[in-house]
């Protein structure tokens, strides 16, 4: 089994950020995605204990959700993205199902991972139907084998898929701001199992408090990073993610601490049917961003931008949170 390599500001000094390429890259961006249609949808007490993004809405809650989301569905679809849509069911009651990315991810090297989840109810999330689907598409495609790592969750231990992990496929790197969502030794075995180096840091929001997933705070692109460099207060560690992405050859766009609560740093960047680049964020987080800035990405990226506020006030999460990357 591989050694998992954790780059640090002394690795980099020796050269640490230009690892050899990978013998088995990823492919880093898809054309297909996978959506969990909610069901019960709404404001989960279990994880607002730790996700300072959730702010308990009024109203109809899930016929807002839905309405957001089958707008934001054919709004992909007419984009040019494959979307296979799941419908949840009402029992057992999973309120957050909205974000299937958290509890698995698929690779195109050949692996369909599932995550240990914090919060108990969240846990439930890995149903049949989505499961099943999954493996379907898979045994159709190029997987390889199934990497469970629920087991953690008896360990108290958890890794919140690619909520918790933010990847760069194409150099088998994973970016994870430390949280009790993120644990070191998950991110470990999963670096081992899949070939990955990694770089492990602290974010924190305007009050201190730990960022409770890292796709809250950046976004890896084919050709640039998103990221709130604010959010990391330590001056070294904001050092080393400089130089990590500039030894990439990628571009920094640099979002604010206010912008990253608008959801600015959770974005998503896929690939249309016709190659084109495409960059998906949610209307308040593209409110939020300069001339400047959207310039920037704009560059690289088609953006659109759905209007899921409802989701967003109650689930703590946006798009980039409801979009499960398909490499199958």
């Amino acid at each position: 089994m591989p050694h998992a390599r954790r780059i640090t500001s002394a690795s980099i000094a020796d050269g640490d950020a230009n690892l050899p390429s990978p013998v088995a890259p990823e492919t880093h961006l898809t054309s297909s995605v996978l959506m969990i249609r909610p069901v019960q949808f709404g404001f989960n007490e279990e994880t607002a204990v730790n996700n300072a993004f959730q702010k308990r809405g009024g109203g109809p809650v899930q016929e807002s959700a839905l309405a957001e989301f089958d707008s934001f569905v054919k709004l992909l679809e007419a984009s040019g993205i494959n979307v296979t849509v799941i419908e949840d069911t009402a029992s057992p009651h999973t309120p957050d199902s909205i974000f299937p990315n958290n509890w698995f991810s698929t690779h195109s090297t050949g692996e369909l991972v599932l995550y240990p989840m914090r919060a108990p109810n969240r846990r439930q999330e890995r149903k049949e139907a989505p499961l099943q689907a999954i493996k379907e598409l898979g045994e159709k495609g190029r997987m390889k084998r199934i990497l469970d790592l629920s087991g953690w969750e008896a360990k108290g231990r958890f890794l919140e898929g690619t909520g918790s992990m933010v990847l760069d496929r194409a150099n088998k790197t994973a970016f994870v701001c430390r949280s009790p969502r993120s644990d070191e030794d998950v991110l470990i075995r999963f670096c081992e199992e899949l070939d990955y180096s990694y770089y492990y840091f602290n974010a924190y929001d305007r009050d201190m408090s730990l960022v409770y997933h890292t796709n809250v705070m950046m976004c890896m692109g084919d050709k640039f990073v998103v990221v709130c460099l604010d959010s990391i207060r330590d001056d070294n560690e904001r050092k080393t993610f400089i130089e990590i992405v500039k030894k990439r050859d990628k571009e920094i766009v640099d979002i604010s601490l206010e912008q990253m609560e608008k959801f600015a740093g959770n974005m998503l960047q896929l690939k249309c049917r016709n190659n084109e680049s495409l960059l998906v964020m949610s209307s308040t987080a593209r409110a939020s961003l300069s001339g400047k800035q959207a310039a920037a990405l704009e560059k690289y990226c088609k953006i659109i931008a759905p209007e899921i506020s409802a989701i967003e006030t109650n689930g703590g999460g946006s798009v980039r949170c409801m979009l499960a990357e398909l490499f199958f």
